[in-house]
């Protein structure tokens, strides 16, 4: 069977199957997904950290169907009941779904009324009934009243005979197959208002009166309508036949079922009662269980897809461009408690604190003033970040007329505090700073994480960076999984310095763990610095196995062997001194010599244990050792004298920096201390399927303000310069794009009722820019 998962695996990923076989292997022994795409290439084919996550995941599902094949095998084997023809369906059943439809005839339940029925005899004139209509059923059924067995009437008796066949349809692996495929592609979700919550419930209005072809729900609107049913503002249900005719009785999934059992209703004297079977098979048994399943399935697809767009923004923010190793003065505004200041060197360690008042009393002012430049004086400071919570603006434009008024060249940066007061209370933080107050902690957080956004970030719980949507809606464990692995993908992609790192950053390097990690600060501050990669084969627990997932990603500056410090592993160095030796150059000679690297060719070095994939991204290293994949850092530049929502005007073209993409949209930070949604039919003149299309978190664009809502602290923004404020401008369509089935009214209201999902989900994105973004 596992030939048959890896080939499955395989034509998904479209790759050969012998290359998932191997990367499987790797996986098995305990290799990590970034040591297996970055040093085992030769072995997998070249599969990447992406199509490695994705097979770790599909494997995992099919492993846990496959677990459960053998289970229901087992069973039904037990009850004497498995035939060559059942077997063989069960064994080709490729979904969880379809096993489960297969195994529903012989699963274990409790006594049915179709059950009670056939222990008191009755299946025989169910079947009668149903394959000779000609009978007259309340006379037929008289012989088999017995009040004895709970039938005191032939309409107990035809009631029972119904059951009887009510479930052995709904239990129809194949009908229930092709109902489930027809409501996928043509039923519509509804939703309507619970009555007399239209009050309460106002948030979600846009989802009072709602219909929408099932297969067309994007995540967002999904999760939305869940959560207004949760709070029991919306009823919600699955509209099988949207086009039918006002004032038709019965669904087209009727006409399916008699189809698939071949049923011709006529005029004959059991027809009445056999449409009746069919249709309550259908209303009372099928309809209720395709619905509860097909919900289910949405939801998951849902939550699917809102924690892909977790998992995409925390990589763009990780993967942000650092400022560098500059000396840093933080500011953690505040007006009544005042801004916090830590001063952080080039390594982020911290240098000094104060508080100061700069938003009070005038001689508080000076006295601020005059604190702050000492602290850039004394420290030679390069940078200085600002968060971008309340008083954010007034504080920038107190520190911009400090630097004007002393000729200062220190460039100042506005920095997401996001998580930085989850870090502030954090064990992490205390045992970090013990005696340093809490609110001092978050400056100190500020200033690290202009300096290397990645390094910082790491302390924090990915979910609390606040970059999801609808991320509390989703399963939480299942979150956790897939933002760790966005976690530790973009660690290993940069690499680490492990004579500086915390243990927070080393805990998520490939092979490593808490312990581990503690154990190589602790080693380090009683021995000194690492100079060579070796010596972590000292750290207590450290061994052989963790020591070949982590080498190559842990980086020795200025170490005793210059390899050290590049992602060349250390079991590849032999490659390295052969290109040397082979060219009479010394080991440093080589590193970093384009010219020559150039020059040689990789299958030259190849050999048994090293193919041309590593020997190739070996050249390429020596080349730029040690290089960061992470874009140059650059700011967004605020309009002056633009600092509230009030101060914006419709027609404003600002520049700001994209904080969340979501599937409806992007959120713009242009300094207002709200974000505001640039909808995804105002991202560009061109049709745009996904907005990551056309952004990604801390992308520096060029906005125009459409709509101001000061009542709900709404913004309203276009990249589409051309547009006009006041035009209801045509959003662009996909070339030859039809039309969706599905009722017409909602498919114009669609645009408005992604606006309006913060005030209909007030957890969900919308909530993180509309609600929440005023940054405390």
């Amino acid at each position: 069977m596992s030939n048959t998962i890896n080939q499955m695996i395989a034509n998904e990923l479209n790759v050969r199957q012998e290359q998932v076989t191997a990367a499987i292997t790797l996986l098995d022994d305990g290799n990590t997904v970034p040591f297996v795409a970055r040093y085992r290439k030769e072995v997998t084919g070249g599969l990447d950290d992406t199509q490695l996550r994705n097979l770790e995941s599909r494997l995992g599902y099919l492993r846990e169907l496959e677990d459960r094949r053998q289970v229901i095998i087992k069973s039904i084997t037990e009850q004497g009941k498995l035939t060559a023809e059942l077997e063989a369906a069960i064994k080709g059943a490729d979904s969880k779904t379809r096993l489960e439809d297969l195994y529903l005839p012989y699963k274990p339940k409790r006594r049915t009324k179709g059950q009670i029925a056939i222990e008191a005899g009755i299946e025989p004139l169910a079947d009668s009934l149903w394959s000779d209509p000609s009978q007259i059923p309340e006379d037929s059924a008289a012989a088999y009243v017995d009040a004895d067995k709970g039938f005191a009437d032939t309409k107990a008796v035809l009631d029972g005979a119904r059951a009887i066949l009510m479930e052995r349809f709904a239990e129809d692996a194949t009908l229930l197959e092709k109902i489930r495929r027809h409501l996928l592609s043509q039923a519509e979700l509804t939703s309507r208002v619970v009555e007399g919550k239209e009050q309460e419930g106002a948030k979600f209005k846009d989802y009072f009166e709602y219909n929408e072809l099932f297969k067309n729900i994007p995540s967002h609107r999904a999760l939305a309508l869940f959560r207004g049913r949760n709070e029991g503002f919306l009823q919600i249900s699955l509209n099988a036949d949207p086009n039918q005719e006002e004032g038709v009785r019965g669904s087209y999934c009727e006409v399916m079922i008699a189809d698939h059992l071949g049923v011709k209703l006529g005029t004959q004297p059991a027809d009445t009662w056999r449409k009746q079977v069919i249709s309550w098979a259908w209303r009372i048994k099928i309809a209720m269980h395709l619905e509860t399943e097909l919900m289910a399935a949405l939801r998951e697809k849902a939550e699917d897809g809102a924690m892909q767009v977790f998992a995409d923004n925390l990589k763009d923010l990780l993967m942000a461009a650092p400022a560098g190793p500059r000396v840093t003065l933080a500011l953690d505004p505040g007006l009544r408690t005042g801004c916090k200041v830590a001063v952080v060197d080039a390594t982020g360690k911290l240098l000094d604190t104060a508080t100061i008042y700069p938003h009070t009393a005038r001689a508080r002012v000076a006295e601020a003033e005059a604190t702050l430049l000492a602290l850039l004086n004394k420290h030679n400071v390069d940078l200085i970040a600002i968060g971008n919570g309340t008083a954010s603006r007034e504080t920038d434009s107190f520190v911009a007329t400090l630097l004007k008024d002393n000729n200062l060249k220190i460039q100042s940066v506005m920095v997401s505090e996001a998580g930085a007061s989850v870090y502030s209370a954090s064990e992490l933080a205390a045992n970090e700073f013990p005696q340093l107050d809490v609110s001092l902690r978050g400056a100190v957080s500020i200033g690290r994480r202009l300096q290397d956004p990645l390094a910082e970030l790491v302390k924090i719980d990915p979910k609390s960076i606040g970059v999801g949507q609808y991320q509390h809606d989703v399963s939480q464990s299942m979150l956790a999984k897939r933002l760790d692995a966005v976690v530790e993908d973009c660690v290993n992609a940069v690499g680490v310095d492990v004579n500086t790192a915390s243990p927070a950053l080393l805990t998520r390097v490939a092979g490593l763990n808490g312990t581990i990690a503690q154990n190589i600060v602790n080693y380090r501050d009683e021995n000194g610095r690492f100079d060579s990669r070796t010596t972590l084969k000292k750290v207590a627990r450290l061994g052989p196995k963790a020591f070949e997932q982590c080498a190559g990603f842990l980086r020795i500056m200025g170490g005793k062997n210059p390899l050290d410090s590049s992602a060349v592993h250390p079991e590849s160095y032999a490659v390295v001194k052969n290109i040397a030796a082979a060219n009479d150059k010394a080991l440093d000679a080589i590193i970093g010599n384009t010219e020559f690297l150039r020059s040689i060719k990789a299958a030259d070095y190849t050999d048994e244990k090293f193919g041309l994939p590593t020997v190739t991204d070996i050249i390429s290293e020596l080349d730029k050792p040690g290089r960061d994949p992470r874009p140059e850092f650059k700011t967004a530049t605020f309009a002056e004298g633009v600092n509230e929502v009030k101060d914006l005007i419709p027609g404003m073209v600002l520049e700001g920096v994209i904080t969340n993409v979501t599937n409806f949209g992007a959120f713009v930070d242009v300094g207002v201390h709200q974000d505001g949604l640039v909808h995804i039919s105002a991202l560009s003149d061109k049709f745009v399927s996904d907005p990551r299309e056309v952004v990604k978190a801390g992308d520096i664009v060029k906005v125009k303000v459409m709509e101001v809502d000061l009542q709900r602290n709404r913004i309203g923004m276009s990249m589409r310069l051309g547009d006009e404020p006041g035009q209801d401008s045509k959003p662009a369509r996909k070339p030859q794009q039809t039309r969706p089935q599905g009722n017409s009214r909602n498919q114009s209201s669609r645009q408005r009722q992604d606006r309006q999902s913060g005030n209909s989900a007030m957890g969900g994105a919308f909530a993180a820019a509309f609600a929440n973004a005023k940054k405390k």
